[in-house]
């Protein structure tokens, strides 16, 4: 799976972005109440995992990459409700869905690829619009370092010519599109596609065809493949197909899993 992974650990990946924990509860159902059309859900038991840029790290780290992570302090909560036996979600409870702002003084320390006087390869821009990083802050980022890569539920804009790579869902895509045509940033952006691959420059990437059982995480999943290999090889494409496999590993596993 992880071509000279001991070379992996000579990288830093810099991780700018929102958390949240990741809570998933299993139960049964097995009747509707009642009093409403609704299902009776019986909890057995509950998984909880770091989400979000916190989940991109601890990919990453599966990797085998070093890491340092710059993230909300504030807990955010994402409990999902899932029936057991389908792996069907029944109901999502976001709670303190927005954060405070990363404080200015920190984003002025990410320099020439420098944080803190520890040297890094590149930066992950895990932006899921919580609050933590504003379109300044991204654009100060990215005009200051190289290797940056966003991924972002933000729209595009100009704050975001400066990056190395886009990489947004083709959800976001559809949201965003508008604003394509005024950016020049078709040769950056690739969009990931669920079970049809991914498109990037032109080029259409498929991947293998697999019982998929949750999608939750993947696309934390394939930016860090996408960071981590890219940093080692230097070629997008082979970056790309790496990261593929690595999200077609965890989308056959139940809940938000690392490689």
């Amino acid at each position: 799976m992880f071509p000279e992974k001991n070379k992996y650990s000579e990288f830093t990946i810099l991780i700018i972005g929102d958390s949240c924990s990741d809570k998933f509860t299993y139960g049964d159902v097995v009747r509707l109440a009642p009093e409403a059309p609704v299902p009776v859900f019986n909890p057995k038991y509950q998984t909880e995992n770091k989400g979000m840029a916190g989940n991109v790290e601890m990919n990453l780290k599966a990797i085998g990459v070093s890491t340092i992570l710059l993230t909300n302090e504030e807990k955010i909560t994402k409990t999902r409700l899932v029936d057991e036996r389908s792996n069907q979600i029944l109901l999502r409870i976001d709670e303190n869905d927005s954060v405070k702002p990363i404080n200015s003084s920190q984003i002025k320390l990410v320099k020439n690829n420098v944080f803190v006087e520890q040297k890094i390869d590149a930066i992950i821009i895990s932006d899921y619009d919580k609050g933590f990083l504003t379109e300044e802050n991204i654009e100060f980022i990215c005009k200051n370092n190289k290797n940056v890569f966003i991924d972002t539920k933000k729209s595009l804009g100009n704050w975001c010519l400066d990056a190395s790579f886009i990489k947004i869902n083709h959800v976001e895509y559809e949201h965003t599109k508008f604003n394509l045509n005024k950016l020049d940033i078709e040769k950056k952006l690739i969009v990931t596609m669920s079970n049809d691959g991914c498109r990037f420059n032109g080029k259409h990437f498929p991947v293998e065809k697999v019982n998929i059982k949750d999608v939750s995480g993947a696309g934390d999943t394939f930016i860090s493949g996408l960071v981590s290999e890219f940093v080692r090889t230097n070629d997008i494409y082979e970056s790309i197909l790496f990261a593929q496999k690595c999200a077609t590993k965890v989308v056959q596993k139940k809940g938000v899993t690392t490689i």
